[in-house]
Order: structure tokens, then C-alpha cells, then sequence
């Protein structure tokens, strides 16, 4: 067990981009179990992220990403609630993690309510918020999405992509 001081909290701090008094919290409910005040503070960002589900996103920004070689492109729609947020470093590179996994990944929907010519089901690993995060396959780009919406305190939502391979 750690004790909670101000080196574990800036070590959490550094592990989660959480707010100090959050990590604190999280250290002092974990007894100073850096993992657990971890996963306490991810599911802390999972119930904020529920919370703010329906909260309008008007904002956001085009992200694209051309993979080396330009054989391979995506383009995608992140948005957000305010403009504010949506000029932040961290939705920034949110929105090009996404498009990379999207030129990696070539998913064909959003999510599984989405469907392929408007009848057949996409299957889940088909769906870009389902799949495992090219640059961390412990997380799914919903749980990234997730750590987002805690960190920044908005509402993020991809509404939607387009990936370009040539000759296809």
C-alpha cells in the first residue's frame, strides 16, 4: 500500500489525466493502491460519460490522417458541446487517434445499432467504437472516448467516417 501524498497523486495524475482532488479522492478510497485508484477513476469516467449521453454535441472538429505512402486515408467527424473544448490539445489528438484507427482498422459503422445497406447488422468488430484501440488493445475506442469525456467534461461523439484505400 502507498501512501497518499502528493507523489502518488502526481503519479496517478500521470497515468490518468484525472484532476487532482479526483485523484486524491480515488488514492484515499484505494488506501494508495495506484491500480485501483486507476480503475476507480476510469469507472468514475464511465458514469460521467452515462451522465452526459444526451447532452447536444454541435461542435467538434474534421479530423484526417493519410498513412505513409498516401494509399491509405480517413477522414472523421468528432463532436463535442462547445467550441472551446473542441480547440483543446486533448480532443485534438482524440480525433486523430480515431482517424488512425480508422485507416488502420477500416471499421464499417459507428456502432452496432448502425447497419450495412440499411438491413444487416454490422458485426462488432466491424464497429469502430467496439474495436480494441490500435495503441492500446486493453482499451476499446468507447473507453477512450470515455477517458475523454471525463478528462474534458463534455459530451464526445463520432457521428462519422469515411476511410479511402486506393484502388478500392
Amino acid at each position: 500500500m502507498l501512501q497518499v501524498n502528493t507523489e502518488s497523486i502526481r503519479l496517478l495524475r500521470e497515468r490518468t489525466g484525472a484532476g487532482i482532488m479526483d485523484c486524491k479522492r480515488a488514492l484515499d478510497e484505494s488506501n494508495g493502491d495506484l491500480d485501483e485508484a486507476e480503475k476507480i477513476l476510469r469507472d468514475q469516467g464511465i458514469a460521467s460519460a452515462a451522465k452526459k449521453s444526451d447532452r447536444d454535441t454541435d461542435q467538434g472538429i474534421i479530423e484526417t490522417y493519410i498513412h505513409s505512402g498516401g494509399r491509405i486515408a480517413a477522414m472523421v467527424e468528432v463532436n463535442c458541446e462547445t467550441d472551446f473544448v473542441a480547440r483543446t490539445d486533448e480532443f485534438s489528438s482524440l480525433a486523430h487517434d480515431i482517424a488512425m484507427q480508422i485507416a488502420a482498422m477500416a471499421p464499417v459503422a459507428v456502432s452496432g445499432g448502425d447497419t450495412i445497406a440499411g438491413e444487416q447488422p454490422v458485426p462488432e468488430d466491424s464497429c469502430l467504437l467496439q474495436q480494441p484501440f490500435i495503441k492500446d488493445p486493453s482499451k476499446s475506442i468507447q473507453d477512450l472516448i470515455n477517458e475523454a469525456v471525463g478528462k474534458l467534461g463534455e459530451n464526445i461523439r463520432v457521428r462519422r467516417f469515411q476511410r479511402f484505400s486506393l484502388g478500392e
